[in-house]
């Protein structure tokens, strides 16, 4: 299948599991403990659906909005995930161009594999740096210092990863920062040439972690190790309080799931908050995004900026969380295969097909512009 003819993220993930070696796709592609968060936080916006208007005027839509201090052109952006390197050689320069192409913002990782100055040197679209808050002050200070210097757009601070979710999948294929071979994975990675060789005969590094990192450009963990280790599990409120002022721009809170904490992050001065799970790769058994929506924004709706995070796969999916108050929704695994599954080409592909079925079912919801979307016009089944 060539990604020219992939018509959706079923498609695409197709094209990247043939791609990829085993461990490397497993490790994009998989949740938590039995991956029940994981399948949820998709399926449950089938409990979800639309009621639409018709002999509306639609010959035109606009499906821009602002979020986190820009507007991009639909709303949809790429959120930050770690090691994109590891998924295709151009990493994220690749998502980074392609969502520049489609006026979305990209977001980028604290265990990105190309730097926050290489990034801004290319793409001049809206930025947002994702935040990991480490035991090591100096290491947070030389984070968001950089992440200033290269004029980055928004900083999302998440805060669901006190320790690493039990990820089988990855313990099973022994995966790794960078991966290493194993009796079992070694025959995956000799049918898959041409990432091997890429892999082999291309720089991997973590540039905002090296330097800090105890073992040095030599960065080899696992990703539960990551946390465990270098995260600081004693973060509070306060900390994220004083970041939020350190920053002095638009500010995020990712991995927000309560009400209660949606109203401490307004308390704070968050500019916004990502109703996030983490993809179902933390705590199997959680709450899906789109479940917990309404009650959030029943809470401080019209007060803070709400992007839904996690298990968007339809233009369709994104419509249902902002007729249910949402500002925004953003996804990783969305793009993350396309990534692999034809770099920079392949993002683009994605990110057109999600604008374009925004834009199709727009016109069949009888509304012609983002704001027209209210509760009326969706229905939680009983």
């Amino acid at each position: 299948m060539n990604i020219s003819k992939c018509n959706n993220v079923r498609d695409i993930r197709k094209l990247a599991k043939k791609r990829l070696p085993k461990p490397i796709f497993d490790y994009i592609d998989g949740g938590s403990d039995d991956e029940e968060t994981l399948r949820n936080n998709t399926e449950s916006f089938n409990n979800f659906e639309l009621i639409p208007n018709v002999l509306r005027d639609v010959s035109s839509v606009d499906t821009k909005v602002n979020v986190l201090g820009s507007t991009i052109d639909f709303p949809f952006f790429c959120s930050p995930t770690a090691l994109q390197k590891l998924f295709h050689h151009m990493g994220e320069i690749a998502v980074a161009k392609a969502a520049e192409s489609q006026n979305t913002m990209f977001g980028v990782s604290s265990l990105s594999t190309t730097s926050v100055e290489d990034i801004s040197k290319i793409v001049k679209s809206p930025k947002l740096f994702q935040f990991y808050y480490h035991k090591d002050k100096s290491l947070n200070k030389d984070m968001l210092n950089r992440a200033k210097a290269a004029n980055f757009d928004a900083l999302a601070l998440t805060v669901d990863t006190a320790v690493g979710g039990n990820r089988e999948r990855d313990l099973k294929s022994g995966f790794t920062i960078p991966p290493r071979l194993t009796l079992g994975s070694l025959m995956s990675f000799l049918f898959h040439m041409d990432w091997t060789l890429n892999f082999l005969f291309r720089k991997f590094d973590l540039p905002h972690l090296s330097k800090f990192h105890k073992n040095g450009s030599s960065l080899k963990v696992n990703v539960g190790q990551y946390f465990t280790e270098m995260i600081d599990q004693s973060m509070s409120w306060k900390d994220a309080e004083n970041l939020r002022s350190e920053w002095n721009g638009p500010f995020c809170i990712k991995g927000i799931m309560s009400v209660e904490d949606a109203k401490k992050a307004l308390d704070i001065g968050a500019t916004a908050i990502m109703i996030s799970n983490h993809g179902g790769r933390q705590l199997d058994g959680s709450i899906s995004p789109i479940e917990q929506l309404s009650s959030i924004v029943d809470a401080i709706g019209g007060e803070i900026e709400i992007i839904l995070d996690g298990g968007v796969r339809r233009g369709s999916h994104i419509l249902k969380a902002l007729s249910l108050g949402a500002t925004a929704c953003s996804g990783g695994r969305l793009y993350l295969y396309a990534l692999a599954a034809a770099g920079q080409i392949g993002v683009e592909k994605a990110l057109i097909n999600i604008r374009k079925e925004i834009e199709r079912d727009m016109k069949l919801m009888g509304v012609n512009k983002i704001s027209d979307l209210n509760s009326k016009m969706i229905n939680k089944k009983i």
